[in-house]
């Protein structure tokens, strides 16, 4: 079967090039070895927060960072692509079986989050039930509350970071910890009370555990477990029985926020009839010149050949595997081996001794033009038909400017737009495809 697009990579740039795609009538197919970092991540979209110092406005920001920085992936965007994707995004979740459970937030302003450490972060959108943690706009104190079977959240820590952060961007706040209603189980990871708190019972037991200890005109901040299925139903259930704000703070992974987001765009994905499987590891292109056929496939100890029209690849970075770094301290493209831009010079340091300096090997990552082709040392592409999306992008540093989630989003959505208008008319990428529909 020869496919529209091959999409490889399951993270929020291929499920949103992927989605896109499908919804304008394209035969997709979704590639991924794992489910990808949204189990990961704290599923904010973390559009741009520091450049260096902390973003008010990202789309200002942008223009800035563009001017300063043309091979940055915004700089082949432009803010209004940003804009445009996050506006799709809040769509999709909007649209989704979860709701009302939404995203709120924009490019204007940056909201001002906690993170699970007491951070404040800044985040261009979130899910409905993080937003009573703005830092920015409600000066109320915060009760921050844990659980004692949950090792990978503290609450006192929390709240101590947020009460001494620096002026303008912290609150007044302490933690509590509780114990979770008998469950069976000694240890609890967030995927698991995120389930047990769908139950109104379970939700009961722990309301009245804590009733009696919050104080007057308190917002009471929870690890983000609020629910798997129906978050909103958990989160505006507790907000009345407990008459007063609550929001949800990102974990260490397993991240439910995280959970929720990858259903919500698989189910997008599906709905659309777009394809994916989880399992196959491309391993090559099959390619004639600068023409891409298709890619090669391992599954399990056999290889296969999978046939595309047109294929974007989107395996992320060297934490993700998407890059790599073997022994001999050569990099490389993992996929398809396409080629690597701002390599250090042979000789020269890859790493610094400091762990949050600026690092040699930080921008390192796939070259592509305005098309989000990839290119070569001289700026031709590689392939015509393919696209690179999200953390394999070289010339940013999402880590440190607070931008992978906007890039990922932002560039999925972009690859998706340009595949659609090279393509014509939306449901005819393919003389062979539409033959056979």
């Amino acid at each position: 079967m020869r496919h529209d697009v091959i999409v490889v990579g399951t993270g929020v740039a291929g499920l949103a090039a992927g989605v896109r795609l499908a919804q304008e009538g394209a035969r997709v197919l979704v590639l991924a070895k794992g489910i990808g970092a949204t189990h990961l991540a704290g599923a904010t979209v973390d559009v741009l927060g520091y450049d260096p110092a902390r973003v008010e406005s990202p789309e200002e920001a942008i223009g800035r960072l563009a001017s300063a920085q043309p091979g940055h992936p915004y700089a082949r965007l432009g803010a209004a692509a940003v804009g445009e994707a996050l506006a799709w995004l809040r769509d999709q979740v909007a649209a989704s079986p979860m709701a009302p459970y939404a995203y709120e937030g924009g490019l204007a302003e940056n909201l001002l989050l906690p993170t699970a450490v007491g951070a404040p972060k800044p985040t261009a959108a979130a899910p409905v039930t993080m937003l009573a943690g703005d830092l920015r706009r409600d000066e109320r104190p915060i009760c921050i509350v844990g659980f004692r079977q949950l090792k990978d959240f503290h609450p006192l820590l929390c709240a101590e970071n947020l009460t001494h952060a620096q002026a303008g961007a912290g609150a007044a706040a302490r933690g509590i910890e509780l114990d979770l209603p008998v469950s069976g189980r000694v240890d609890e990871n967030a995927q698991g009370i995120a389930r047990q708190l769908e139950d109104p019972v379970f939700r009961g037991a722990l309301v009245q555990q804590l009733a009696g200890r919050l104080q007057l005109n308190e917002r009471v901040g929870f690890p983000a477990v609020l629910g798997l299925q129906d978050p909103h139903a958990v989160w505006s259930d507790l907000e009345h029985r407990l008459a007063r704000p609550v929001f949800e703070i990102p974990t260490l992974p397993p991240s439910v926020p995280g959970m929720r987001l990858y259903t919500i765009l698989r189910g997008a994905l599906r709905a659309a009839g777009g394809r994916q499987v989880i399992g196959p590891e491309v391993i090559g292109p099959v390619a004639s010149g600068t023409r891409l056929e298709g890619v090669r496939v391992r599954v399990g100890r056999r290889e296969e050949v999978r046939y595309a029209e047109h294929v974007v690849l989107a395996t992320g970075g060297f934490a993700s595997g998407g890059l790599v770094l073997d022994s001999s301290w050569q990099a490389r493209d993992a996929a398809l081996g396409l080629p690597l831009a701002g390599l250090p010079e042979p000789g020269a340091p890859r790493f610094t001794s400091r762990y949050l300096d600026d690092q040699p090997m930080s921008r390192v990552g796939i070259a592509v033009d305005d098309e989000l082709r990839p290119v070569d040392a001289h700026g031709d592409p590689v392939y015509e038909k393919v696209r690179v999306v999200g953390a394999s992008l070289a010339g940013a540093v999402p880590w440190k400017e607070k931008s992978g989630d906007g890039i990922s989003l932002a560039t999925g959505h972009r690859a998706a737009e340009l595949i659609l208008a090279a393509g014509g008319a939306p449901a005819g990428l393919t003389t062979a495809t539409q033959e056979g529909r």
